[in-house]
């Protein structure tokens, strides 16, 4: 049996990336580059305590585009700024901890 080594708790009772999903300050924000392309980023989350990759790979299957991630950041194509509040507060994000500009 594995046992998580920060709570001390077994891997399918850990509630580390819980806990970690409550302490973030996530900033989601439309910006414009070349060519009048749109962009989504969310931006704050902490590498080290959540799976950026598993949020992403979600983010794009659920508003079907394209995307990548790349130091903390989130960068999805086209604007999708509301729909992915929604998305991060059902995975476990509080919504009062999401802005968006």
């Amino acid at each position: 049996m594995d046992v998580c080594l920060k709570c001390g708790l077994p891997k399918d009772l850990c509630v580390c990336e819980t806990i970690a999903m409550e302490q973030q300050k996530i900033v989601v924000s439309d910006i414009q580059k070349k060519f009048q392309k749109h962009v989504t980023l969310v931006e704050g989350l902490d590498e080290k305590r959540i799976d950026i990759q598993k949020i992403t790979k979600l983010l794009k299957q659920k508003l079907a585009c394209g995307g990548t991630s790349k130091g903390g950041i989130i960068e999805l194509q086209g604007r999708h700024a509301k729909k992915v509040v929604e998305l991060l507060a059902e995975q476990g994000f509080p919504k009062e901890s999401i802005e968006i500009k």
